[in-house]
């Protein structure tokens, strides 16, 4: 007799990601969800894993401590793609929580920090002003969420705006999705840390990068080096600008589509805090999926996953479930359940930045309405380009008119 778990690893098994496309859902998943909600795909690294389409698995896999984010950079096992940074940074706030810097960080990341939001609007601002003067038409992406992003993150981390470019130039090839290593990777990766560690080093240097390198003072914190702390600042500012970013430029492809809810929120802004937990969870951002290993056989819906198999949570499936957000494809700002999304992760490692994250969208999205209207795609939405093999689904760029 057939089981359901003989089923799916007998499946033919499919190449994931499905699309690079960003402005429909992929086939795909809507179809696994409802048949083969744990399915057996081939990564771009070329090894198989289970990829995890329901929003209750999902959350099932975020919430277990079973399934390890830590444990896929270990040597050996099956990868989604080829590492572009080294393997001890993959868990990040794993080691930054290890190394004593969890209060540091957090309170870094928190909006409220003084003078943090009153900067993003100010900078926000100043953004489309410069492209008010300049005139359409404009990349919003190169001009806009970019420059916002990167800015921000450098308020935080205590560092010059300067130095957002210099930064910046290493994302496109950090945040690659390749079967094989990456020669750019490792080359930027080290030109980074060593910028950083200048940075630390700088007496003007104030913000995260300044309250850490004041640490090295402290005999508790003997064990940092100016290496670890360099770590800190280029994975925060990297990791940090890329999501974002990404978020924003995918938020407004939406709204930019769908015009009634552009109008809706431009509108009324006082539902702007709700609109963005509905854009969270309808943007198709997350380009690929989030990793597991499993450290112990376990069941998952059906399937028993087998101890050092992989295990890939399809945050698209899950924030389109309709067991979870029934009609899920309909933009609804009054749902009871608007915040229950997985665009932050979940569990141990859910993203530390939210709140960081939905000011950083709120602000940007109230100015860009009040200052900016009409604001509309400057050519048909077929025309725009989209990046391929990166963890995040972005347009090359996203041109607009006024």
């Amino acid at each position: 007799m057939t089981t359901a778990l003989d089923a799916a690893r007998a499946t033919d098994i499919l190449d994931f990601p499905f699309s690079w496309e960003g402005t429909r859902v992929p086939a795909e998943v809507a179809e696994l969800r409802a048949t083969t909600p744990v399915r057996r795909v081939r990564t771009i690294a070329g090894d198989e894993a289970w990829l995890v389409s329901s929003h209750s698995l999902c959350r099932q896999v975020l919430e277990d401590d079973r399934f390890s984010l830590k444990e896929t950079s270990a040597p050996g096992v099956p990868r989604q793609y080829a590492l572009t940074i080294p393997p001890e940074v993959v868990n990040n706030m794993g080691n930054i929580t290890g190394a004593g810097l969890r209060r540091a960080v957090m309170k870094a990341l928190n909006p409220k920090a003084p003078g943090l939001t009153d900067w993003m609007r100010a900078e926000a601002e100043r953004l489309v002003a410069a492209l008010v003067e300049a005139g359409p038409t404009a990349d919003l992406r190169a001009a806009f969420c970019d420059p916002y992003s990167a800015g921000m993150h450098c308020r935080i981390l205590g560092i010059p705006q300067s130095e957002a470019p210099h930064f910046l130039r290493s994302l496109d090839i950090a945040f690659m999705n390749s079967p094989c290593p990456i020669t750019g990777a490792k080359i930027n990766w080290d030109r980074d840390i060593n910028r950083m560690s200048a940075l630390l080093n700088d007496p003007a240097t104030q913000g995260l990068m300044g309250e850490l390198a004041a640490l090295r003072d402290n005999p508790d914190y003997a064990h940092l080096t100016d290496e670890m702390l360099a770590t800190v600042g280029v994975t925060m500012f990297g990791a940090g600008v890329i999501s974002t970013s990404g978020f924003l430029a995918m938020a407004l492809v939406h709204l930019l589509i769908h015009r009634t809810t552009w109008d809706l929120l431009r509108d009324h802004p006082e539902l702007l805090d709700r609109g963005v937990e509905e854009l969270l969870r309808v943007n198709l951002s997350i380009g690929d999926a989030l990793p597991r290993l499993a450290l112990a056989d376990v069941r998952l819906g059906e399937v028993e996953v087998k101890r050092g198999e992989l295990v890939l949570v399809l945050v698209e499936g899950a924030n389109l479930d309709p067991e979870k957000f029934p009609n899920p494809h309909r933009f609804d700002v009054h749902r009871e359940n608007v915040g229950d999304h997985l665009s932050f992760g979940g569990g141990s490692h859910y993203c530390p930045a939210t709140a960081l994250g939905r000011a950083h969208a709120r602000i940007a999205l109230e100015v860009l309405q009040r200052r900016l209207p009409d604001l509309s795609l400057a050519v048909p939405v077929e025309q725009l380009v989209w990046r391929t093999g990166f963890m995040k689904r972005i347009p090359e760029r996203l041109p607009v008119t006024w």
